[in-house]
């Protein structure tokens, strides 16, 4: 089989799967006859072969897909006119705090906030697929530790944490917050645009959780770099 048509090979694969395919599972397409290098410098040549046209060849966290490019966007949004999913601001900056402090319990967002965190927010945002737990905090009560998960930044349309804007911009805090808002509208919309009760804006927060070591298996995978605190 040569480059061409290996490339169409993965063209049709990546055009007809549901999600983001990793170059594990590519090679599965040729019998592991192809290594992950030439699958690598294949994706690059398909990348540039669709640079001009209305779809692009993304890599993101899972792997990699084709997706409408942004300047499309207005004009497919008229084959779906419904609203994509709102959310409030308690909403995106608890998901904000997570994606920039994780792993952090409810009380470290609380501490950041300023104010209780209604524990539907965090049930939504579990149900969104863009959080999970990933351990316990060895303190009293042990509180779970929350981190963002690969959905996260597949809706992101990011590879890693590291490409996650610097918090303390506020400009790209800001767009950071309307990416957040709008990512993946397909996706079944939860009611994170109800209105909150009254504690998860007037309340204060919680008491504060004494500050030991985490638990070393809790969250490692994710480590990484803590930029400034992103509440406003």
């Amino acid at each position: 089989m040569n480059s061409a048509e290996a490339k169409h090979v993965l063209e049709a694969a990546l055009m007809c799967s549901p999600q983001p395919l990793p170059v594990r599972e590519l090679r599965v397409l040729f019998d592991d006859v192809l290594g992950a290098d030439t699958i690598k410098t294949l994706l690059a040549e398909l990348q540039l072969e669709w640079a001009q046209r209305g779809l692009e060849l993304v890599s993101v966290s899972s792997g990699w897909r084709f997706q409408s490019r942004p300047a499309m966007r207005a004009y497919l949004d008229r084959l779906h006119p419904e609203k994509p999913p709102r959310y409030t601001r308690a909403a995106l900056e608890t998901l904000a705090i997570i994606a920039y402090r994780q792993p952090a319990t409810r009380g470290d967002m609380e501490d950041i906030r300023g104010v209780s965190i209604n524990a539907q927010v965090l049930k939504q945002l579990e149900d969104r697929g863009w959080v999970e737990v990933i351990g316990h905090r060895e303190t009293v009560g042990r509180p779970a530790l929350f981190a963002t998960t690969r959905q996260f930044l597949d809706d992101l349309g990011l590879e890693s944490l590291d490409q996650l804007p610097v918090a303390d911009d506020p400009a790209q805090r800001a767009q950071l917050m309307a990416a957040l808002a709008s990512a993946d509208p397909a996706q079944v919309a939860l009611p994170i645009d109800e209105v909150e009760p009254a504690m998860d804006a007037d309340e204060p927060p919680t008491s504060p959780e004494p500050s030991p070591e985490t638990n070393p298996d809790d969250g490692a995978s994710r480590a990484a770099s803590e930029p400034a605190d992103p509440s406003p």
